[in-house]
């Protein structure tokens, strides 16, 4: 394998190939570069339904494009801020030290949310989130309303590229969600995401001390009620589907009255409900798309000689993944629509940049499993996992009373971590080394458990030499990560939220959670299909590679050579 140091100088020879050959004048350079990250978008989904896709949506980028059909992600826990922080800075957890969507903070004593940052508030009073119309129970651990990208420890592909031109590219993040925008936007770029509880974008004074007259003018609008009375339908006669048959599953979740059969109602626009029923449905995407299409017109992005950067990240297909699972009639009828919102995304971009002064690329943060009840019926085992139940079994029972614990072992468990309590950890009595490795033969031998790795072990770096263990040593930070990490088995998975229980739940190194699409397009690119494997931490420092810049801070990433020699 080759070394971090062996990378970098790939990256370094690649970087001055290309960066002072090709791109010597700033009219070689892309006047935009357009990153889309598509949440829970599994490797196979563009392609499941690719006869009925559109002709300039993903079938663009598919047919004009660069794809590596083979693309993973290199990391353990396979989290919507995890992934999206690998994309944009090509660095692993374990550099970029966002080792999960929350992670207990030892120096605190309290779970930390990923972006939350209590030094910046946001810029719309009343628009943080609310736990009576919130489904993500990340969110509702923030115990600030502040957010910011601190918490990322290394610089981003965004940030590169504004200080290598003395900060005159710009940088815009745009998602549903805080992470999403957050993470892609960098710390010197701006990132915006939309508010359930304000039912508008948002973002913190880390970036603005007031909104620009166009966000306010966009947020005045108020398109979020043009869905108030309405439904979500199916966009095709239902026997087209591949799922048509298969509307109402009993493992789906009926989330505020949203219902498990189409039409799907988003209810009145005042409802408890309404803003998070929107983002449970195509019309998240839509949203983001409208407020994307303002961004570039209004901050003139790609209207001069240097190339501007903006992030779009599209989460409805997350959301309904979590809620009816991969295989269902929602989200195929989703990836219809998402293939429009494509469509429409490239199309503006056409006739505002050019697509041929812009360089796209698409991938997602991670994928997702099918919902165990789906695999069930087709005789494969799944099933889900209680963790919150560990700290009273039977077998932990009798690790405390070896170790002569009397309080709880267990502080809490942060997926995919368990971290011990403060009162274990700061005992000096106990040995926590081989405590370590007692809780971890328990937990190997739980049901569902496929393996457990202790702190101890990964600092000491003595571990079999495979790809799961390469990939929980990817995720490994020292102040952030736990004291034991947990795999599951393939298809067991917690899917409690809060009391609601969920058709599935992303977040581990199996296929089907690493596996994301891969594609370059734009640019005059010619089209190619590469089926080695490739890995997301090379999109940050391919980016920084055809644009001639040094690659991000911690990245780890080799550039995808076909990118930069194709032009």
């Amino acid at each position: 394998m080759m070394s971090k140091f062996g990378r970098l100088a790939t990256v370094t020879f690649l970087l001055l190939a290309s960066g002072l050959a090709a791109h010597a004048g700033s009219a070689d350079k892309p006047k935009l570069i357009l990153q889309v990250t598509v949440d829970q978008l599994r490797g196979d989904l563009p392609t499941r339904y690719y006869d009925r896709l559109g002709k300039a949506g993903f079938r663009y980028l598919w047919e004009s494009g660069i794809v590596y059909p083979n693309a993973h992600h290199g990391h353990a826990n396979t989290e919507t801020i995890v992934g999206h922080a690998t994309l944009a800075t090509g660095t692993h957890p374990a550099i970029h030290g966002m080792v999960g969507n929350l992670w207990f903070d030892r120096e605190t004593g309290f779970t930390t949310y990923n972006v939350e940052d209590s030094r910046y508030r946001l810029l719309t009073a009343g628009a943080a989130v609310d736990a009576g119309t919130e489904i993500d129970p990340t969110q509702r651990a923030a115990r600030s309303d502040g957010r910011s990208p601190a918490a990322m420890l290394v610089t981003t592909f965004a940030d590169e590229l504004r200080s290598n031109t003395g900060g005159e590219a710009k940088a815009v993040g745009i998602s549903v969600k805080d992470r999403g925008a957050i993470s892609m936007a960098g710390h010197s770029g701006t990132a915006y995401w939309f508010s359930k509880a304000g039912g508008e974008f948002v973002t913190s004074n880390y970036y603005r001390d007031e909104y620009p007259a166009w966000v306010t003018q966009w947020n005045d609008k108020q398109l979020v009620k043009r869905y108030a009375g309405k439904q979500w339908q199916l966009m095709h006669e239902q026997d087209t589907y591949l799922f048509g048959d298969s509307d109402d599953r009993e493992w789906e979740a009926d989330v505020g009255g949203f219902g498990r059969v189409f039409p799907h109602e988003y209810g009145p626009g005042d409802s408890r409900y309404y803003t998070t029923l929107l983002t449970l449905s195509p019309a998240g995407d839509e949203l983001v798309l409208d407020f994307a299409k303002s961004a570039l017109v209004e901050e003139q992005l790609g209207k001069d000689s240097v190339t501007d950067y903006l992030s779009i990240s599209f989460s409805s297909t997350d959301y309904v993944g979590h809620v009816f699972g991969p295989s269902s009639l929602e989200s195929e009828d989703n990836i219809l629509r998402l293939d429009r919102t494509l469509e429409e995304l490239f199309a503006f971009v056409d006739k505002h940049v050019g697509l041929d002064h812009t360089l796209i690329v698409l991938s997602a943060d991670h994928g997702g499993p099918d919902a165990p009840g789906y695999l069930n019926s087709l005789g494969i085992p799944a099933g889900y996992i209680d963790p919150d139940s560990w700290d009273k079994a039977a077998a932990i029972s009798r690790i405390k009373a070896k170790f002569n614990i009397d309080g709880p072992l267990i502080e809490t468990y942060e997926h995919p971590y368990l971290y011990f309590s403060a009162e274990v950890r700061n005992n000096k009595q106990i040995d926590q080394q081989a405590l370590e490795e007692d809780v971890v033969e328990e937990l190997s031998r739980f049901h569902g458990v496929s393996l457990a790795v202790s702190s101890s072990a990964l600092r000491r770096g003595n571990l079999p030499d495979t790809d799961i263990y390469r990939a929980v040593i990817n995720n490994f930070n020292t102040k952030r990560s736990g004291d034991i990490f947990v795999v599951f088995e393939p298809n067991w998975f917690i899917a409690d939220f809060d009391g609601l229980t969920v058709a599935s739940t992303h977040g581990s190194p199996w296929n089907y959670d690493t596996h994301v699409p891969l594609v370059f397009a734009g640019v005059h690119l010619q089209p190619a299909t590469i089926e080695r494997q490739v890995e997301t931490v090379d999109v940050a420092v391919t980016l920084a590679a055809y644009m001639g810049i040094k690659p991000p801070s911690g990245a780890v990433g080799q550039v995808l050579e076909e990118v930069v020699s194709r032009k």
